[in-house]
């Protein structure tokens, strides 16, 4: 009887080499294509679309330069003391926030004492916070409602936007 010798695993291999690099070139250059393709048809359906031609296209202009120069609230802003208080859970972690106001005209009335009230507002809120309420954007998006919704009642209605500018939690 004559032994049959296994075949060494690289000679049964050597057939079934898989994709050659002509055959992968060519499948990136369809995807590329492909791509450009879907780009291009995306811009094409999301392009402005241009005035008409003619007397129109200048009166179009005159409209948008009377839309800029049109009335505009003119928008005043304060800073906000900056508040440091630690958290209600854990009572460990801290959070110190700065902030500004933004208000409809060039002063608030009493705007000093109105900071720092709205300053302590802010410091009482934040001690009432656990640190999954801030975490994060939703978290922060949820913050920043909230103290805008405490500057405006705080302020009788004059405050209308909250920014925070700086917010550490250590």
């Amino acid at each position: 009887m004559a032994e049959k010798k296994p075949a060494k695993p690289a000679e049964k291999d050597a057939g079934k080499s898989g994709m050659s690099m002509a055959q992968n070139a060519i499948g990136f250059v369809v995807a590329g294509v492909i791509a450009a393709g879907v780009g291009g048809g995306l811009a094409m359906m999301n392009k402005p679309a241009d005035p008409p031609a003619g007397k129109d296209a200048s009166h179009g202009d005159k409209k948008r330069e009377e839309v800029k120069d049109g009335p505009a609230v003119q928008m005043g802003s304060m800073d906000i003391p900056p508040a440091v208080t630690n958290l209600a859970s854990p009572r460990e972690v801290w959070v110190r926030i700065e902030g500004a106001i933004l208000f409809e005209g060039k002063t608030l009335p009493r705007g000093d004492a109105l900071a720092a009230e709205i300053s302590a507002d802010i410091l009482a809120f934040l001690r009432t916070q656990t640190i999954e309420q801030i975490q994060g954007v939703a978290g922060l998006e949820h913050l920043r409602a909230d103290l805008t919704e405490r500057a405006q009642t705080r302020s009788n209605g004059l405050v209308k936007k909250f920014i925070i500018k700086a917010l550490v939690v250590q």
